[in-house]
């Protein structure tokens, strides 16, 4: 009777296997069914000649993907002139070689939103809170933002400027598992692509273009998000090539941090460099940077920060980085946008920047304005800063106050002047 029993709980056991394989199995199939289901955005209306406004059909493909669990909304040739898109978890946004999502200029298209927690316009395209997100195909995403560009400069010598509001061209906030790969993206009217408190995304094998001249066009601003790569891009822009923030000027706070960030064999074209901050109310921790090309960027590594928006900011490993034409490869100051000539310690609050732990190694640099500026506050130098193997041929020398530096196969050829200029509490050690 024993071995009866035995049998007849093996036999129940295996059944109850098997409905689990089933089951998962039908599950499967039942998730491979909604990836294959692609919408057209032609068959809900879209006509992609880049003068009727498609944005309807384009969300009605959208929802109807996302109704069925999810699927390709597909663009697959022409130019398709639209407003704001809101993307939804499960789907891919398939913009094809031929094709370009082309924003709208007509500045009534975009409501004013809340946003990284201040007023705001909508972007071209964004998702909340949604989940296993793609934008993929080979095609363009295009902000067309001129107008917003030419309204910045209009008033910008004004006393009282204050720059407009301009719509974002993708935001994912609070998102989960998003992927961009083989696109265009390009002419944002500000930030190009934001990943606002989001988690394990993806940027690849891409390009991030705007004029030189276009105000505020970050390629990539990572912000209060963690476990984001980026490779082999192209980022050429108007301000930061890629800048990774956490908390608005004057937090009140919570801010959570971005960290877990890597970015590797990219190539960064005019723009403002490889950043960290302004904004870092929330801290930014653990950032790898390998195999970057800098060619005439204002700057290279620029780490920057001020009393009013820093947090605890380090722990930074960036190497074999290759610099030509850059006005200063290597910016770290816990000042902005402005260093003072003379300062005097202020007390410390929430707020003050700390930076620490921070690793250059294997970087050369040629051609260079000025080789460098190192300058912490005097209520919270900079402490552990590294340059190991660094080469740098510049105008004039670098500038270190208030910070502490360990160098090692650390040169500075310069055309004028010292190599090094010291300033309060500042220490080079050499070994």
């Amino acid at each position: 009777m024993p071995q009866l029993a035995n049998f007849i709980c093996a036999r129940a056991l295996s059944l109850r296997i098997l409905a689990a394989i089933f089951f998962a199995s039908l599950a499967a199939c039942g998730t491979l069914a909604h990836a294959a289901r692609v919408c057209d955005v032609t068959a809900y209306g879209a006509k992609g000649d880049g003068v009727t406004k498609d944005t309807h059909a384009i969300q009605a493909a959208i929802d109807a993907c996302a109704a069925g669990g999810g699927g390709t909304v597909r663009l697959a040739s022409g130019t398709f002139l639209t407003g704001p898109i809101v993307l939804k978890s499960h789907i891919t946004l398939e913009v094809d070689a031929g094709a370009t999502l082309l924003g709208s200029q007509d500045k009534a298209d975009y409501p004013q939103v809340q946003e990284l927690r201040e007023p705001a316009l909508q972007p071209l395209l964004s998702a909340t809170n949604a989940e296993h997100l793609v934008i993929r195909g080979g095609g363009t995403v295009d902000g067309n933002g001129k107008p917003w560009w030419d309204a910045v400069y209009a008033h910008r010598a004004g006393s009282n400027f204050v720059a407009a509001m301009r719509p974002r061209l993708i935001l994912f906030d609070h998102c989960k598992h998003v992927l961009i790969e083989n696109m265009t993206i390009q002419n944002s009217a500000s930030w190009q692509v934001v990943p606002y408190y989001s988690d394990d995304v993806v940027i690849r094998n891409g390009k991030i273009l705007a004029p030189a001249r276009s105000p505020n066009t970050d390629g990539i601003d990572p912000f209060s998000s963690i476990h984001v790569t980026i490779s082999h891009m192209t980022i050429d822009t108007g301000d930061d090539n890629i800048a990774i923030k956490s908390g608005q000027p004057n937090s009140p706070g919570p801010d959570s941090p971005s960290t877990d960030i890597t970015i590797t064999d990219c190539t960064f074209l005019h723009g403002h460099g490889m950043s960290m901050g302004s904004e870092i109310a929330g801290g930014v921790q653990r950032v790898r940077a390998r195999r970057i090309h800098f060619q005439d960027t204002a700057s290279g590594v620029r780490i920057k920060s001020n009393r009013d928006r820093g947090g605890d900011i380090g722990n930074f490993d960036f190497r074999d980085l290759t610099m030509e034409n850059v006005g200063t490869p290597i910016l770290i100051t816990e000042y902005y946008p402005r260093i003072p000539q003379h300062d005097t310690a202020q007390p410390v609050t929430r707020l003050t920047p700390r930076f620490h732990d921070i690793r250059i190694s294997n970087l050369k640099a040629m051609g260079a304005k000025e080789a460098g500026i190192i300058v912490g506050l005097p209520e919270s130098p900079i402490t552990t800063i590294t340059l190991d193997h660094v080469e740098i041929a510049a105008q004039k020398g670098m500038t270190v106050s208030d910070a502490t530096v360990t160098a090692h196969e650390f040169s500075v050829t310069v055309a004028t002047g010292e190599p090094y200029t010291l300033g309060e509490n500042a220490h080079i050690n050499r070994k």
